[in-house]
């Protein structure tokens, strides 16, 4: 049964680390594939960029030339989230052993620092205009930012299953969903002051939207800056790996192990175990890489196995 049961695993793991992701098992760490998404998204949001900014030359409005200008920061943060994710399905080298599985940790920390710039250039037209306050565009500039809504929204949704397991596809959506809540708030103060005639309410709206999205991205950058400097996952309890590892048959003590993320869905750990009893075999190999996949979501583990006859340089050291 074991030599069997050897096999389904391997099996398993080619095809997990391979290009078809996640057929093996319908794991949810198992990478979605959103080219789909980022096609429709990137094509959307370039004809309604073309749209709005034909429509500013049109009609000569600024408002809606920095709208437009801004809507091409998303085509850039969401080509930044697809290279990202594209470059991550190269197979390994010799050179790159992992492949360039780290490219989605790199694209989520570039988007999470696009998305703070993006947010200063609305602060600071937001700041200029309440000291200058300009005549707010009718309804011709709410009902095209109303086109936004939907299409920001629309793409948002696209990646909205992806975004608590993948902090890259988490960029992409928070990118989307800011834009769209930026449009919101320009159709509603644009409403508003339509109605009413306090002007000042139109940076305002802009303002409390800028604060919404730091929020959020703030979570975004410091969980991207995290992984880039390889600290343990966040949804993996470093002490509940540690009591899995010393709780497998004949185990000792554990020590020097480390996890991090090779990208921003794929933890990689490493791990020497003390077996008093001399080395357990290939059979508790293959039970504890399970154990760790199935409990932990964590696919590539080595593990060492020492006696404990000799000091381990490390274990002195690893007091984590």
């Amino acid at each position: 049964m074991s030599g069997h049961h050897h096999h389904g695993h391997d099996h398993g793991h080619a095809h997990g680390h391979g290009h078809a992701h996640g057929h093996g098992h319908g794991h949810s760490h198992a990478p979605a594939n959103f080219d789909r998404a980022f096609a429709i998204g990137i094509t959307l949001n370039i004809l309604y960029v073309l749209g709005e900014g034909g429509a500013g030359f049109w009609t000569g409005s600024v408002a809606l030339l920095a709208d437009a200008g801004h809507n091409l920061s998303d085509v850039l943060g969401l080509a930044v989230a697809w290279g990202g994710a594209a470059l991550a399905r190269t197979a390994p080298s010799k050179r790159f052993t992992y492949g360039l599985k780290g490219s989605t940790i790199l694209a989520a920390l570039t988007n999470a620092l696009l998305l703070l710039v993006a947010l200063g250039a609305i602060t600071l037209e937001a700041v200029q205009r309440f000291a200058d306050p300009s005549p707010v565009a009718g309804l011709t500039v709410s009902s095209i930012a109303a086109v936004g809504i939907a299409v920001n929204a629309f793409t948002a949704w696209l990646f909205a299953r992806g975004r608590h397991g993948d902090v890259n596809i988490r960029g992409a959506y928070l990118h989307m969903l800011s834009d769209a809540l930026v449009s919101a708030g320009v159709v509603v103060a644009g409403l508003i002051i339509w109605y009413t005639g306090v002007t000042w309410l139109d940076p305002l709206v802009s303002l409390v939207i800028v604060a919404l999205i730091f929020a959020q991205t703030w979570g975004l950058l410091r969980e991207t800056v995290e992984m880039a400097l390889a600290a343990v996952p966040r949804n993996i309890d470093y002490d509940a790996v540690t009591a899995a590892l010393e709780a497998l048959p004949g185990v000792d003590r554990v020590h020097d192990l480390h996890i991090w993320p090779m990208s921003t869905t794929e933890p990689v750990l490493t791990a020497h175990l003390v077996v008093a009893n001399g080395h357990p075999g290939d059979d508790f190999l293959v039970n504890a890489q399970t154990m760790l996949h199935d409990r932990f979501g964590i696919g590539h583990a080595t593990l060492q196995c020492e006696t404990g006859g000799h000091d381990c340089k490390l274990e002195s050291a690893a007091s984590v």
